[in-house]
Order: C-alpha cells, then sequence, then structure tokens
C-alpha cells in the first residue's frame, strides 16, 4: 500500500508544468460540472421543483426573515390555524427563503444542484483516495447518482445526503483501516481526521436544525462505537503488538462517547428542545402515515432509478462475497453499514440515496483490489487492465491534479446569471419553473386573474404549490405536512381524496370556498355530479370548483 502511494506520489509531481496540476480539470471536477450544469441548466431544473413542498419551504424562511422569529404555530392552512407546529427544518427554510427572496426559484434550483454536485463529487474523490480506480469509481458515482434521482428534489434531505457523507468521512478515517494479520496491525493516517472527529458535534448542531436526518449521524456512530467496542472486547493482553493496539482502540470507544454525547447535546440546540425527538418519535412510529406517504413506501424495482439501486446491492454482494485472500477483511463497521443501507434502502425509497452512496463507499476500494488481482491473474489481458498501467497512472494523475477551479468558474458564472435573473447576456438560459403539467400552474393563474377567495381545497401534494403561490392572501385546507396534520385528519382527507363512503364528512368539518381538483380524478368526477359544487374552469391538470350558491362574476 506505502509502495504503490510513493508511485502515485512521483507520477503526480511529473505533471510539468507545475500550471497543469492546477488548471487542469480532473476526472473528479468534470463530474461535478457535468452533474451541476444537468442539474441547473437544463429541463433536469423543473424536476428538481418536482415536490410542491419547497413552496412552503419558501414562504416559512420568508416569514422568519421577515418576523426574525421562528413561527410556533400554523401560518398556513385553515383546517389547524393556530395549532402548535414543528417548524423544525427552519434552518433550510430561512436559506431557501433568502435564495428566493435574491434569485426566485432560479437560487432555490441552483443551491440543490450544487449540493447534490458537491455530495456526489465528494463520494468520488474519496473513492479515488481510497485506491478506488478511477474508472470504478467513476462507475460507482455514476450508479449512485442514477439511483438517487428518484429523491432529486429541492428539499432539505439533500442536505442530509451531503452531511451523512461528511459525517461518514470523517469517522471512517478517524478509525484508521487496520491489516489483520498474526500480531501485525498497521494504521491508516489520522492526523487530519483526528481533529475533524471533534467538529461532529458542531456539525450536529446545524443538521438538527436543517433535517429529520440527523439521526442518521448518530447511527453511523454507534455503529464504529460499537466495532471500537466488539475490537476492544476481543483483543487479549498476552502480545505486546496486542496490548498496544488495544490502547488505542480503548482510547477510541473513549472519544466516540464524548463525541456522541457532545453531538446529543448539540441535538437539544433546536426551537423545540427534547420535544423534537418525541415529536419525530410519534412521526416515524404511525404506521398509517408509514403506510400511506409514498415516499415511506419500499421501492417499485420497475422504475429506473430503482434498477441503478439494484445494480448496487448486486455489486455488493460481488464485492462481500470476492473470495481473494489479499483483500483486507471487512471491518465490522463496514459490514454493519452494508446491513444498515441494504435494509434501509430496501424498507423505503426515501432510503435510496443514503444506501447507495454509503454502499459505494464501503464496496469501491474492495471491488478495486479484486479487478487488479483478476487483472494480475490474467497477465494475458488487454494492458488497460493491468493494474500497474492505465489504472495507477490514472489515479496518479486524478490526485495530482487539485485546482478544481473549473468548478468555481460554474459556481462564479452561475451566480452572476443568477443575478441577472438567470440571463447570458439577452439570453436566458436559467429559468425554473414548477412543471405545468404537473402541478395546476394554469388553475392558480385563473384564481389569481378573477381574485378567487380562499382557503382552497387541493391534494396534499399541491399544497405547497398553492401556499407558494396564494399565501398570504389566501389559505389551504391541506398540505403535505403530514407529521402536522396527524393520522385523523389525513384518515378523513383521503376518503375524500378516494370518494369513499363518508367523503363529503371532510369538507363539511374543514370548509373551502374553492377546491382545486385533478382533472379526470374520481373526486373531479364526482363533484361534475353534485348539486352542492360547480365546475368554474377545466384543463387537463386541474379543475377548479366553486359552491353552487355563489353566482361566480
Amino acid at each position: 500500500m506505502a509502495s504503490g502511494s510513493t508511485s502515485n506520489s512521483k507520477i503526480a509531481k511529473d505533471l510539468r508544468p507545475a500550471w497543469i496540476r492546477w488548471m487542469l480539470p480532473s476526472c473528479a471536477d468534470l463530474f461535478f460540472l457535468v452533474l451541476f450544469c444537468l442539474l441547473v441548466f437544463t429541463n433536469l431544473s423543473s424536476r428538481l421543483l418536482g415536490d410542491a413542498g419547497i413552496g412552503w419551504h419558501i414562504r416559512t424562511g420568508e416569514l422568519i426573515l421577515s418576523t426574525h422569529s421562528i413561527p410556533r404555530f400554523d401560518p398556513f392552512s385553515s383546517s389547524m390555524n393556530g395549532h402548535p407546529w414543528f417548524a423544525w427544518e427552519w434552518l433550510f427554510d430561512l436559506i431557501a427563503g433568502a435564495l428566493a427572496n435574491l434569485a426566485g426559484l432560479n437560487g432555490v434550483v441552483a443551491f440543490t444542484a450544487f449540493v447534490i454536485a458537491l455530495t456526489f463529487w465528494l463520494a468520488f474523490r474519496w473513492l479515488v483516495h481510497r485506491e478506488t480506480n478511477v474508472l470504478l469509481a467513476l462507475l460507482l458515482s455514476l450508479l449512485a447518482v442514477c439511483a438517487s434521482m428518484i429523491h432529486f428534489l429541492a428539499r432539505p434531505h439533500v442536505v442530509s445526503w451531503l452531511l451523512t457523507f461528511v459525517w461518514f468521512s470523517i469517522l471512517d478515517s478517524w478509525e484508521g483501516r487496520y491489516v489483520a494479520a498474526p500480531g501485525n496491525y498497521e494504521a491508516a493516517d489520522q492526523r487530519t481526521s483526528r481533529t475533524l472527529l471533534w467538529l461532529l458535534p458542531l456539525i450536529m448542531l446545524f443538521w438538527v436544525n436543517l433535517h429529520g436526518g440527523f439521526l442518521l449521524g448518530f447511527v453511523l456512530l454507534g455503529i464504529f462505537w460499537l466495532s471500537a467496542l466488539w475490537q476492544w472486547l476481543k483483543l487479549s493482553d498476552d502480545r505486546l503488538d496486542d496490548l498496544m493496539l488495544k490502547i488505542r482502540v480503548r482510547h477510541r470507544v473513549k472519544k466516540l462517547t464524548i463525541v456522541g454525547i457532545l453531538s446529543g447535546a448539540a441535538t437539544l440546540i433546536n426551537p423545540y428542545g427534547f420535544r423534537l425527538y418525541a415529536h419525530i418519535y410519534g412521526y416515524l412510529s404511525n404506521r398509517f402515515l408509514m403506510d400511506h406517504i409514498d415516499e415511506f413506501q419500499s421501492p417499485n424495482f420497475h422504475f429506473v432509478a430503482q434498477k441503478c439501486f439494484a445494480v448496487v446491492l448486486l455489486l455488493t454482494l460481488i464485492a462481500l462475497a470476492a473470495p481473494s485472500r489479499e483483500l483486507q477483511k471487512l471491518k465490522l463497521s463496514h459490514g454493519m453499514i452494508v446491513l444498515f443501507a441494504v435494509y434501509s434502502g430496501l424498507y423505503s425509497s426515501r432510503n435510496i440515496p443514503v444506501s447507495s452512496l454509503l454502499l459505494i463507499l464501503v464496496i469501491g476500494p474492495r471491488l478495486s483490489q479484486e479487478i487488479a488481482r483478476l487483472a494480475n491473474q490474467r497477465g494475458q489481458l488487454h494492458p488497460i487492465l493491468k493494474p500497474a498501467g492505465f489504472f495507477r497512472r490514472m489515479q496518479a494523475v486524478e490526485l495530482g491534479l487539485r485546482g478544481h477551479l473549473w468548478p468555481v468558474i460554474a459556481i462564479a458564472l452561475t451566480s452572476w446569471i443568477l443575478a441577472h435573473g438567470g440571463k447570458l447576456g439577452a439570453t436566458t438560459v436559467l429559468n425554473a419553473q414548477f412543471n405545468p403539467k404537473r402541478f395546476p400552474v394554469a388553475a392558480v393563474n385563473y384564481i389569481d386573474k378573477e381574485n378567487l377567495p380562499g382557503p382552497f381545497f387541493s391534494p396534499d401534494s399541491w399544497g405547497g404549490y398553492l401556499i407558494y403561490r396564494l399565501y398570504p392572501q389566501s389559505k389551504v385546507v391541506v398540505d403535505d405536512r403530514h407529521d402536522f396534520y396527524g393520522e385523523s385528519f389525513l384518515r378523513s382527507y383521503l376518503k375524500t381524496m378516494h370518494v369513499e363512503p363518508g367523503w363529503q364528512d371532510f369538507l363539511r368539518e374543514y370548509p373551502a370556498r374553492c377546491l382545486v381538483v385533478p382533472a379526470n380524478s374520481a373526486l373531479a368526477n364526482v363533484l361534475i355530479e353534485t348539486a352542492n359544487w360547480h365546475s368554474v374552469y377545466h384543463d387537463e391538470v386541474a379543475v377548479i370548483f366553486l359552491p353552487a350558491q355563489r353566482d361566480h362574476e
């Protein structure tokens, strides 16, 4: 391992002239540029706005900016007006609101694209630094990106992807890699990670106020703590090498315990204190909500993103089943991470991005070593497959190019475009909007034009868009804050949407002055035949209904 690193350094230093190392884009830089530009400057920008929930996130952030306080009661709905509300992602809301004020939806989309691209750029570089050959690192990163596209949305969970990687990389680097041979343990370089370890509580302070995914940090911390504890317990005191390693591992357990306590204390620095835990537990433990919210359902492997995740699972099995004796024994921490990632990804489709990310980080170096072993065994293969040749050269060049100038230029240029309303010169190159084929854009334009009064009833998946367009002049009956509305409310709401017996009870209990219903839905078809409502607007996406007794002017 040391000789390979030395060889890489020599090859990297041979890059002449020296400015090449700072000016020439690396594969990781190109990967970042392509992903970032695709998400910002193509139709994929509308895909990032594929979840209307970003609407109420933006409005919440603007409310925080205008009032200089975090809302404690619901400001958006008529049905739950004045009820206590946990705005537990308030820090992301603040960022989204500020960006929307500065650059509109373009700013929110660009920020989301940057976070996504940065996450997978870091993952790619991490794999290469861990001696995964560049082509394999690129393949794994692309698979993880494709699998994660299922949740490429401008929502706070993308920040959790980034922080999950940061959390894992710090813990894994600090734990170090150990070559298990009789009486011989070689620790990896941990100088930088020793300092970074103490940043975890500070990171947690931000994470807990950004997204509920902060719980992933404690899962990872627990895994590495258990791994260290197990290693400490199983080591004997008979050999000097084992005794010295046991002392180091004991210090690791102690430090992880302290970091865990400090991180746990940091999570209490949120607007709701310990009550946040009770709120999250009540939400995630509610079987009705988990069974009826789409993103919590198990993945359907008939779609492209889920198929890419299946390929990652298959490669994980191959990596773990590799028969080579030259491979390092799988660390307990990595084994537990694989089990957690596989289970969580199969349990819920919303977990696929994090699961894919964790899996490629674990299996990348192992697969690379196995490919190198197979290439060595088959000496007659093409030279490009020989680990001492092409792959090693590519890795050395990749590590030697460290300027990252082009991603910086791309970010600077995008910022300039945002500051000029999405235009580059006279050409509009960035105009992020909600997809009018997915959301009732034209219907809400009609509501604006005719000045129709609220509150408005619509599917929960449209509620955030209506909040974005109509708040504060009008309120909605329901949106996608399922943890806020609760089981009883949503049971009644779903009866209405599915036109089940008693479907009108919800509309009586939570009256609306205007209904915005998906065209050709069961509810729309029933309302057309109902004397209490009449249609005033219809397009391919939505139908607007008003009470029959109200004369529309």
